[in-house]
């Protein structure tokens, strides 16, 4: 091979590695900007939305909702966005429309509480909203909040047929009833991030036309006062509903079904199968149970009746149905008498055969005598 050919090769092979090595840099610098672009994310920003399932007439706690991450191309002008308002001024606040767990929560979809038709929508389908009094002995010292559930307590004194001291009782007539408001506010005062307490005179209650009725009457009879139930109860009232069969889940039921009818139970009212506490219970100089008629007249008419069954027990053997009285003698000196009214009579004689030793003792003794025993 002469040298001109080796050039044109030796040449050709440069060439070639010179563009092999430029095109591996192209490559290289075009992926750059791609990867770049790719590590930029998306713009968002964090709106409240529902930590869980939130059905009308929910009361918004602080466990009800959250802050989440959000597109920001997505966030409409109805969304509770981060920075542009309070969430202390949201708790207290009623769902209006049903909202599902995750959804962001908008301005038209929660009622506050100084809104028109507030309580209207604090209300669930076909319940009933009725206040009653209460002070600081039979309102828990205003340990009670919106939201809370309480039991309602009868005290009251029954008196009875024979005159005698009444029956002292307490009987719980109605159970886990809402509280929607107490005095005027449906909403609880947060300070630095701790609840207020106030003292209430009035608590507004979440209850069935039914219920209601049975609250007006229960003012009348005697004193009501309320009970603060657990928020641990709900859940021993979902396990006595299904084992009752009041409400069936399925065997494969979900966490979600398990917790709508939790929600359900939770804001249920109960009645029937009242509990009660008389004050025997209490102390064994209080009665236990409702005074009957008078013992004498019971104890009269349980009597005749026995004669009129003993009488004709008597005159079935042929015997008389009245036996004659026996007569008692009484002897008091040189002198006799007869009682004819058996062994009462006999003893009214002699109380009267006393009562007449007695004076004449004192006769025979003297008025000397007499005056001295009485100094």
């Amino acid at each position: 091979m002469d040298n001109k050919k080796l050039l044109l090769l030796v040449g050709a092979l440069v060439v070639a590695i010179g563009t092999a090595l430029a095109a591996r840099s192209l490559l290289a610098g075009s992926s750059a900007p791609q990867a770049a672009a790719a590590a930029i994310a998306p713009r968002t920003t964090h709106v409240l939305v529902a930590q869980r399932s939130l059905p009308v007439g929910t009361i918004i706690t602080p466990d009800s909702v959250q802050m989440q991450p959000w597109p920001k191309d997505m966030v409409q002008d109805a969304y509770f966005v981060e920075g542009a308002f309070s969430k202390d001024k949201l708790l207290g606040t009623v769902v209006r429309y049903p909202v599902t767990a995750g959804q962001p929560l908008t301005k038209g979809a929660l009622v506050a509480p100084h809104d028109r038709g507030f309580l209207a929508a604090a209300l669930g389908p076909g319940m009933r909203a009725v206040t009653i009094p209460v002070s600081d002995n039979t309102g828990v010292a205003g340990f009670i909040f919106p939201g809370d559930h309480v039991d309602l307590m009868l005290t009251q004194s029954v008196n009875g047929e024979g005159g005698g001291a009444p029956l002292k009782a307490t009987e719980t007539v109605l159970r886990n009833l809402r509280v929607l408001a107490t005095d005027q506010s449906t909403e609880t005062e947060i300070v630095n991030g701790k609840s207020v307490v106030h003292n209430s005179h009035n608590v507004t209650l979440e209850v069935t036309p039914r219920i209601a009725e049975k609250i007006q009457v229960s003012q009348t009879i005697g004193t009501l006062s309320l009970a603060l139930r657990s928020l641990a109860d709900n859940q021993a009232e979902l396990d006595k509903a299904v084992a009752s069969g009041a409400i069936n889940l399925p065997a494969g039921a979900s966490k979600a079904d398990e917790e709508k009818a939790l929600r359900a139970i939770a804001n249920r009212p109960i009645e029937g199968n009242t509990s009660f506490v008389t004050g025997g219970d209490v102390s064994r100089f209080q009665r236990k149970s409702v005074p009957h008629a008078d013992t004498g007249k019971f104890a009269n008419t349980m009597a005749r009746a026995f004669g009129g069954i003993v009488g004709a027990v008597r005159q079935k053997m042929g015997l008389p149905a009245n036996p004659a009285t026996p007569t008692v003698t009484v002897v008091r000196g040189a002198s006799a008498s007869q009682a004819g009214n058996g062994i009462e009579g006999a003893a009214g004689s002699m109380i009267t055969s006393t009562a007449n030793g007695a004076g004449n003792a004192g006769a025979m003794a003297g008025p000397g005598m007499v005056a001295g025993a009485g100094a």
